[in-house]
């Protein structure tokens, strides 16, 4: 399960293969882009002659979930494949039928706690320590997942399904914990018993059917529904009561009555139906409406430096789409199907025999759908390019070019970038020896993040050439506009100005972001009429929120239906105590401030160990004349959690708020202890140095964090000047000079 995510819009990803996207569920677009050239030489046809008679196409009603079963009898072929998949067995009723694991008084011990298994009857029920640390009876629900391991849903009441974090190993037969050496328990967020571990939120959409959450705010509970346990028909196809129409009448529905085709010429259609539980993404709302775009529905990740290597290889568990959304393979138009059986979900041909219906001794491509220029005859399944005898470990192309890790203790997932190794990767070297010329003409992405990341020479023009190229995939794209915040200038604002238009709305949504960190609001209005208008739901409530600040001048009816949109999607989401955040934020950003207070309160009911939303409600308090009251309220929760390093941070900056700066430094010393990696904990840290006379301290401290984070602006301004205040000249210089090495045309150094 995923680790809680503090973003614009809560995010609902998942570190675990089977609590999340295990499975393919629906998004089912229609594709603009399709043109009618009329001729103006096309004949006119005779004054007398009559008028074509043109049949009119049906209009189709909203179409309707069916019983899966009325599915079956017409596509016999393609349930056979399914039956028995990954995708039908997704999420089974528990029973002693469809779990293998030891539940005969079986017990596990790990991170201090312990879990027993027993049967009452045909029930299965676990005793394990629940959010209070007490072991509790509690009666397992649902499977989820098949192979090679199993997990179990929780019943806890108010229709709530919590993730059990020991798994049953399905290949060793064992049990074993999720999260082993990581300290979880009772206490900690990733604990089972812990929002983070919600499957009515984190995960059930994509192992079921139709399915709609259903929380109600008010009773702080669920009343979840699906059509029917795991991924069945509808979930890709959508619903089917149009089709069923059309199968009894064979009239003139689109698309034989589905909101579109998933064999549309176009990949992106099938790509973004698998997209939706085969992506790190963030929900917009409580499912997903059939006939839109992906990012109508779900936010989708960049290539973050958390998630993915600088060369874009998998790090965290991202569910293949990110990963295949930046390799060669989808830029020429493969789909998730030219390789997998979409119902069985098992590869199309054994062996290397996938990947040669492209790389073959023809140079051609056997899918039609797919560009097959540039491809080179040659035997890629020979010793001579695997360098390895035929059948041995390292002559499958997998071995190379999709390399993976092992995710949830036991399951191997593969990297779908279909890459050639790159720096960092064990193999590169070698790669190197066996062909120089495949190395020398390898794509300078990564080397470039190496540059931009780490902040070294050169890093902002690396940065900037990168974004000039009119090749770069999407999803690069979105990932290097993401980058640029740290290197501002005015070829860095004129690069993500174009990207406002480009034709990928991810790109479209990264450079809103990227915007805002070089304008003030007043001055980004002009630039954001057309996204307040934007045909995809992103992009358009990322630029609402972005001119929030400048609502006063009076934005106009597309700003105001817009932002109206980023309160609904908030409002759909009020399970999380991101949701409730954000919508406190856009309540005291809009002027409505009588509901500020409540709102804070209420995501601190859906977790209490949100910090986020402790500390936003201590500053509510304190400057709404409640000084006392914001110190009590994190005092307390720092005595519950003294290793919680917001909670650190935010007790210092309120003691030098109330003039005890001495009293003050151990906290702010307390919090860059614990989270070394967060630049803001140690930038304040230097800064209150330095405001209590501690000059050389403070210099030591920023000099450790551009060590580690060189391109930090506000710690090279600070570096600068508390050099040149102590009479260090040299050392500024050497500062500013590695300054302009890093980014020339940064506005500050001039």
């Amino acid at each position: 399960m995923p680790k809680p995510d503090n973003k614009t819009v809560p995010r609902g990803d998942s570190s675990s293969r089977y609590l999340y996207p295990v499975v393919i569920v629906l998004l089912l677009l229609t594709m603009a882009g399709i043109w009618f050239f009329l001729q103006a030489s096309t004949p006119r046809l005779p004054a007398a002659a009559p008028a074509p008679v043109v049949k009119p196409v049906a209009v189709q009603s909203p179409a309707k979930m069916v019983d899966e079963q009325q599915c079956q009898g017409c596509h016999q072929a393609q349930v056979k494949d399914w039956q028995g998949s990954h995708h039908q067995l997704a999420m089974q009723a528990a029973t002693p039928e469809t779990v293998p694991a030891d539940f005969n008084n079986a017990s596990f011990s790990s991170e201090g706690e312990t879990t027993r298994f027993s049967r009452r009857g045909d029930e299965l029920w676990v005793n394990t320590p629940g959010a209070d640390g007490k072991a509790t009876d509690f009666k397992v629900a649902y499977t989820f997942g098949i192979a090679p391991l199993q997990q179990y849903l929780i019943e806890v009441g108010d229709g709530r399904l919590q993730a059990l974090g020991v798994a049953w190993d399905t290949q060793k037969n064992r049990w074993f914990h999720l999260y082993p050496g990581q300290g979880v328990n009772f206490k900690n967020p990733l604990h089972w018993s812990k929002p983070s571990q919600n499957a009515n939120f984190m995960c059930v959409e994509c192992h079921t059917t139709g399915y709609k959450r259903n929380f109600d705010p008010a009773k702080n509970s669920f009343d979840s529904q699906w059509n029917s346990l795991g991924v069945g028909c509808q979930a890709c196809h959508g619903p089917a009561s149009n089709h069923v129409a059309w199968a009894a009448k064979k009239g003139d529905l689109l698309h034989a009555g589905f909101a579109v085709d998933l064999k549309d010429k176009d990949a992106t259609v099938e790509i973004e139906t698998c997209a939706r539980c085969h992506a790190r993404r963030a929900p917009l709302g409580d499912g997903y409406t059939v006939g839109k775009r992906l990012m109508d529905d779900y936010l989708p990740s960049v290539l973050t430096r958390e998630l993915y290597a600088l060369d874009g290889k998998i790090k965290d568990e991202v569910f293949e789409h990110g990963s295949f959304a930046q390799s060669k393979m989808a830029d020429k138009g493969v789909r998730c199907s030219d390789c997998h059986n979409p119902h069985s979900a098992e590869l199309k041909a054994p062996g290397n025999g996938v990947c040669l219906q492209c790389h073959n001794t023809a140079g051609k491509t056997a899918v039609a759908t797919v560009d097959g220029r540039g491809l080179q005859a040659k035997d890629y399944d020979s010793p001579e390019h695997t360098r390895h005898a035929a059948g041995e470990p390292g002559s499958f192309c997998v071995d190379c070019h999709m390399p993976g890790k092992f995710y949830m203790g036991n399951d191997f997932r593969h990297d779908h970038s279909f890459s050639i190794p790159r720096p960092g990767d064990k193999v590169s070297e070698q790669f190197k020896l066996w062909n120089s010329t495949e190395a020398e003409h390898a794509p300078r992405y990564a080397e470039s993040m190496v540059l931009i990341r780490g902040g070294q020479p050169g890093a902002a023009q690396a940065l900037y050439d990168q974004l000039a190229r009119n090749n770069l995939l999407a999803i690069q794209r979105a990932t290097l506009l993401a980058e640029l915040p740290n290197y501002p200038s005015e070829q860095a604002l004129k690069l993500a100005t174009q990207d406002l238009g480009n034709p990928a709305p991810q790109v479209r949504e990264s450079a809103v972001r990227a915007i805002s960190a070089f304008l003030p609001p007043p001055e980004r209005v002009a630039l954001y009429g057309p996204l307040l208008r934007d045909p995809v739901l992103a992009v358009r409530i990322i630029a609402a929120r972005d001119l929030l600040s400048a609502s006063g001048q009076g934005l106009g009816p597309a700003w105001d239906k817009a932002i109206a949109e980023y309160e609904t999607v908030q409002s759909s989401l009020l399970e999380r105590a991101e949701a409730n955040l954000n919508l406190a934020m856009l309540y005291q950003a809009s002027g409505r401030s009588d509901k500020v207070e409540a709102q804070l309160r209420t995501a601190l009911l859906r977790d209490p160990d949100f910090f986020p939303a402790l500390v936003t409600l201590a500053q509510w308090l304190e400057a709404n004349g409640r000084a006392q009251e914001a110190r009590t309220l994190v005092a307390d929760n720092l005595k519950q959690h003294p290793d919680a390093a917001l909670l650190q941070h935010t007790q210092g900056l309120m003691l030098i708020r109330a003039g005890d700066t001495a009293k003050a430094m151990p906290h702010l010393r307390e919090a860059a202890r614990l989270e070394p990696a967060n630049p803001q904990y140690n930038y304040v840290l230097a800064v209150a140095l330095h405001d209590s006379g501690y000059v050389d301290q403070a210099c030591e401290q920023l000099e450790k964090l551009l060590a580690v984070q060189p391109y930090n602006r506000n710690a090279r301004l600070s570096l600068i000047q508390y050099y040149l205040e102590n009479g260090k000249e040299p050392k500024a210089q050497v500062v500013m000079q590695s300054w302009k090495k890093l980014n020339p045309g940064d506005p500050a150094l001039k």
